[in-house]
C-alpha cells in the first residue's frame, strides 16, 4: 500500500431507478455532489441506460465519472456479481450483453409473477403489472414491494425470502465468462463485486475464495472490490491480500440503492486515513482519472 497518498471520497458501486435503486440518475448525481464524492460510478444491474443519462447531465466541474454496470452471473461452480467499468457504452459487445441480461430478467419476472399467483394466490391489478413490466429492469425487490402494498406480507425482505425465492429458475442467468468477455470487448475492466458473498447467506473464505478468484481470472477478470460496505476489516484485508497476490486492480463501492437498502452513499470502508493499495493506484491510472 502507498502510505504517502490517501484517496478521500470515491464510490464505484451504486444503483438507480434504471435497476433496483430508488434514486433517478439525476438524483444520484445530486446526492454524489452533496456527499462530497470526488469519483463515482453507477452500476445498474444488466443496464447501461443510467450511465448514458448521467454522461449527458455532467458538467465540467462535476465529480469524475466512470461508466459502470453489474451482471449477476452463475455457472456450475457458483454465483458471482461482475462489475464492468470504463467501457464504451456504444460498443456492440456490452450492448448485446445488456440486451441478453435484460431478456433473462424479464423472463424471470414473469415466471415469478406466475409462481406467486399459482402457489400463493397473490394477484395484482392489471395496471400494476403493466407498470412493473414497463420498468427498465424490474426484479425481486419490485415484486416484493407490490406484495407489501397489497397486504400479502409485511416487508419486502420477507416477501423475497419466504415467497419469491421459493422458485428456482434453471438456465436463466448470464455466465461469468460471457459477462467478462462482453466487458473486455467494449474496452472495459471486469471486477468481482463483494466477492466473499455467494448465493443467499453464503460466505466464501480462504482457499475456496482463492479458487473462486482464479476460476474467474481464467476468463479475464482484472480486479476485485476490496472495499465494500458489507465487509468487515478482516474481509477487506483478506481481499487486499488476494489482490496483491494476483496483481489485480482494487475498487471500492457502497452498493447504494437509495431507500431500497440500508446502505449509505459513500460507505465503502475507506476514509481519509486509509492507505491506497497499489491495485487501486493502477486502476485509476488505467481509467485515466487522477487520484
Amino acid at each position: 500500500m502507498s502510505a504517502s497518498k490517501t484517496l478521500r471520497k470515491i464510490d464505484l458501486h451504486m444503483h438507480t431507478t434504471v435497476s433496483d435503486g430508488s434514486d433517478t440518475p439525476a438524483d444520484i448525481l445530486g446526492r454524489v455532489k452533496e456527499a462530497g464524492i470526488t469519483c463515482f460510478s453507477v452500476t445498474d444491474h444488466d443496464a447501461i441506460k443510467g450511465c448514458r443519462m448521467i454522461r449527458r447531465l455532467l458538467k465540467a466541474d462535476d465529480p469524475a465519472f466512470l461508466t459502470g454496470v453489474e451482471f449477476s452471473t452463475r455457472d456450475e461452480r457458483g454465483s458471482y456479481h461482475i462489475l464492468g467499468y470504463h467501457y464504451d457504452p456504444e460498443a456492440q459487445s456490452i450492448r448485446k450483453l445488456v440486451e441478453f441480461g435484460h431478456k433473462l430478467r424479464m423472463k424471470k419476472v414473469n415466471a415469478r409473477l406466475d409462481f406467486i399467483r399459482n402457489e400463493f394466490g397473490f394477484e395484482f391489478p392489471e395496471e400494476e403489472i403493466a407498470a412493473l413490466l414497463a420498468m427498465d429492469n424490474p426484479g425481486k425487490p419490485h415484486i416484493g414491494n407490490l406484495m407489501v402494498k397489497y397486504g400479502y406480507t409485511d416487508t419486502k425482505e420477507k416477501a423475497i425470502k419466504e415467497y419469491i425465492n421459493k422458485l428456482r429458475i434453471p438456465n436463466a442467468f448470464v455466465r461469468p465468462e460471457d459477462a467478462i468477455a462482453g466487458i473486455l470487448g467494449s474496452g472495459g475492466i471486469p471486477v468481482l463485486a463483494h466477492g466473499f458473498f455467494g448465493s443467499g447467506d453464503q460466505l466464501i473464505l480462504g482457499e475456496k475464495m482463492d479458487l473462486r478468484l482464479r476460476h474467474l481470472m481464467d476468463f479475464g477478470l482484472q480486479g476485485v472490490e476490496a472495499f465494500y460496505s458489507g465487509f468487515t476489516a478482516k474481509l477487506t484485508t483478506e481481499m487486499l491480500e488476494l489482490a496483491a497476490k494476483y496483481d489485480l486492480y482494487v475498487t471500492a463501492g457502497s452498493d447504494y440503492h437509495g431507500s431500497n437498502k440500508l446502505v449509505v452513499l459513500g460507505d465503502t470502508g475507506m476514509d481519509e486515513n486509509t492507505p491506497i493499495p497499489a491495485g487501486m493506484e493502477r486502476f485509476f491510472e488505467a481509467v485515466q482519472i487522477p487520484m
